[in-house]
C-alpha cells in the first residue's frame, strides 16, 4: 500500500513540475508573440476606413519588433523615420489620416541621429502606439507609431 501511494505522489510531483515548466514557457518573454508584420496591422476595411487588428490593439503600449524598409529621411539629422513594407521614394505620411497608407509605420527613435538610408530590410524594436496623432514639431499625421525605438539592418 505504501509503494502505491509513493508512486502516486511521485507522479503528482512530476506532473506538477511539467505543468510549471509549461507555464514558464508560455509566460516567458522569449515565447511571447510581440513580432508584428505589415499584414497584421489592420483587421479589416470598412466604410469608415481601415480598422486596427486585434493584435495591434492588444500590443499597444508594449514593445514590439517589426521588419521593413526605411523610407528616405526628410532630413539628414532627425529623431524619426518612416518604416515601409516596400522601398519608397517620397514622404508617405504628409497628408491627412484619410489618406494614410496601410503599409507604413512612423518610428520615433530614442535619440536624434544622422541618417544614411538603408537599402535593405531593417528590424525595428519600440513601443507600439495606434490612433491618429499629429506630430507637434512637424505637423505630420500618423496612425501607427513606434516610440523609444532602435533598429538594425539584417
Amino acid at each position: 500500500m505504501k509503494t502505491y501511494f509513493a508512486k502516486i505522489v511521485s507522479l503528482l510531483q512530476v506532473s506538477s513540475l511539467a505543468l510549471l515548466g509549461c507555464l514558464l514557457l508560455i509566460t516567458s518573454p522569449a515565447y511571447s508573440n510581440n513580432q508584428l508584420s505589415f499584414e497584421q496591422l489592420y483587421g479589416k476595411y470598412s466604410v469608415t476606413g481601415l480598422e486596427f487588428s486585434d493584435k495591434v490593439k492588444a500590443l499597444s503600449g508594449k514593445e514590439v519588433t517589426i521588419q521593413g524598409f526605411m523610407a528616405p529621411p526628410l532630413k539628414v539629422e532627425s529623431q524619426f523615420f518612416v518604416l515601409t513594407k516596400a522601398p519608397m521614394a517620397i514622404c508617405p505620411f504628409c497628408s491627412s489620416d484619410a489618406d494614410w497608407p496601410e503599409d507604413i509605420l512612423v518610428v520615433y527613435l530614442k535619440k536624434r541621429q544622422s541618417f544614411v538610408q538603408f537599402n535593405t530590410i531593417i528590424e525595428v524594436k519600440g513601443i507600439l502606439e495606434h490612433g491618429m496623432f499629429v506630430d507637434p514639431d512637424t505637423g505630420f499625421v500618423s496612425m501607427l507609431r513606434l516610440r523609444e525605438a532602435t533598429f538594425n539592418s539584417l
